[in-house]
């Protein structure tokens, strides 16, 4: 396993500053500005997995991330820092092939590469490690993390106890499968598989006469375009359906890109709950639609094989839901369609279907059953979240809960987004130290989003002592 040795007993009983739990872009951005803190911060993160791996069954040959190479780490908010994405080049000896190559955009399994150089290098993080419960202690005035310590096969070898003034929650997203596909997609037997997993089971896919691809974001795109590639022309085979309107492009324009700052960020929390309900479900394609190099690809492909006359054996249906799902003789499934504009309804069969429907965010109420008394929330019973990224809990609660990529219903579509993830683990680090280790930018877009005045925050004020906008 990579990381730090397992924590010992004089450690486990020493209280740290922080306690993280989950290794993930996220909280790995988070480790490593914590690691410039001057004056050091007392932390641990705890990671089941035994290394870090980023969407391993995504890491598709020539794929690349949606975010410019700038988006790494730490860059946005400490571009001397050691763990940034050129420094891994530097560490490398490639420095001068990146700066050759000009590419902006770098692939995703070198982002993967990246982000396990920074994992394997820093202190402090404990892979094999699995989090079962965390309470707050009133008498010690402290969190309680018990943790699971797994062997390289996942099996027990110990159990522990970590004690932290502060917490932070990034356990990230897991894949999220139709309620019609979850029976099939449970069943060893028939290949339906999330698009986590499909370069693990892309050859079995391949071997079927026939394919469905099920989902019209970047991930679908991926997954139909590296099928595409690889199958014979004029006996394809594939299906590809969406419930969207269309194989949309995503909002990839300078202004349209705005909604990915912390301006926008800061705006969005300050609206009523139900408004941002409201813009959440409608801002689909600023983070669920396809990049255009993907679009022009998968274009060039299909006109490729119209050369010789004839068409690709491909067919592309947008505005359809899956209603419901069932097995045909051993390994067949059965899709009952609906296409939405039309009103009808029709079956497919097929021999493999592919679920790129996404990801949702990972439920936390088994793990915060012991804090769930302190926890407030807001009237569709999810956690309130507050503007420094800390779930809201009874005052007499006196540490910090945070949380990196759940705070989507409170601060927007960029919750996900990796160009966010070094100012948001910065907020956090100023927030928890009460100073500002880490200076952040007081204006970040050309766009004022509402009427009133953003106000601007003194250089060295904790960002807790002043109010959010000045209103008329």
């Amino acid at each position: 396993m990579t990381g730090t040795p397992a924590l010992g007993a004089q450690e486990l009983d020493q209280p740290h500053d922080l306690v993280g739990i989950g290794i993930g872009p996220f909280n790995l951005s988070l480790a490593a500005l914590a690691d410039g803190v001057h004056g050091g911060l007392a932390t641990a993160f705890f990671e089941q997995r035994p290394v870090f791996r980023w969407h391993p069954g995504l890491l598709i040959e020539g794929s690349t991330l949606q975010v410019p190479f700038l988006a790494d780490l730490v860059t946005l908010v400490d571009p001397a820092s050691p763990w940034s994405f050129l420094n891994y080049l530097r560490s490398r000896d490639r420095l001068f092939p990146f700066y050759f190559a000009e590419r902006f955009h770098i692939q995703r399994a070198e982002y993967d590469a990246y982000c396990r150089w920074v994992s394997d290098s820093l202190t402090g993080l404990y892979f094999g490690h699995q989090v079962d419960a965390v309470r707050w202690n009133p008498e010690r005035s402290l969190f309680e993390v018990d943790f699971t310590q797994l062997d390289a096969d996942g099996e027990v070898e110990a159990l522990g106890r970590a004690y932290s003034r502060n917490i932070v929650l990034g356990v990230g997203t897991e894949p999220y499968v139709p309620e019609p596909l979850r029976p099939l997609a449970e069943a060893p037997t028939v290949p339906v598989f999330h698009s986590a997993d499909y370069l693990d089971h892309r050859e079995r896919i391949l071997a079927a006469e026939h394919i469905t691809v099920i989902g019209s974001g970047q991930s679908g795109a991926e997954v139909f375009l590296d099928l595409l590639r690889a199958r014979p022309v004029g006996a394809e085979k594939i299906h590809w359906l969406a419930r969207t309107d269309a194989f949309a492009p995503m909002e990839y324009s300078k202004l349209g890109l705005e909604h990915f700052t912390p301006d926008y960020t800061r705006y969005f929390h300050a609206l009523p709950e139900q408004t941002r309900d409201t813009l959440v479900s409608r801002q689909w394609q600023l983070h669920k639609g396809i990049d255009a190099d993907t679009i022009a690809a998968i274009h060039e492909e299909l006109y490729r094989r119209t050369l010789h006359g004839g068409w690709p054996d491909a067919v592309l249906t947008p505005g359809v839901s899956v209603r419901t799902a069932g097995r045909v003789a051993t390994t067949k499934v059965e899709l009952h369609l609906e296409h939405a504009e039309q009103a009808t309804r029709s079956r497919l069969t097929t021999d493999a279907v592919v679920l790129a429907t996404g990801y949702q965010e990972r439920p936390l109420h088994r793990m915060l059953a012991g804090l769930d008394p302190y926890l407030r929330k807001d009237s569709a019973g999810r956690a309130r979240i507050d503007d420094q990224f800390r779930l809201v809990l009874d005052r007499s609660v006196t540490g910090s809960a945070y949380v990196q990529n759940a705070e989507r219903h409170t601060h927007g579509v960029g919750a996900p987004d990796l160009g966010l993830a070094a100012w948001r683990s910065a907020s956090i680090l100023n927030s928890l130290t009460g100073k500002e280790p880490y200076p952040l930018p007081h204006r970040t877009a050309f766009t004022s989003f509402g009427l009133s005045r953003e106000q601007a925050r003194p250089a060295h004020a904790p960002p807790s002592l002043l109010p959010l906008v000045e209103r008329s």
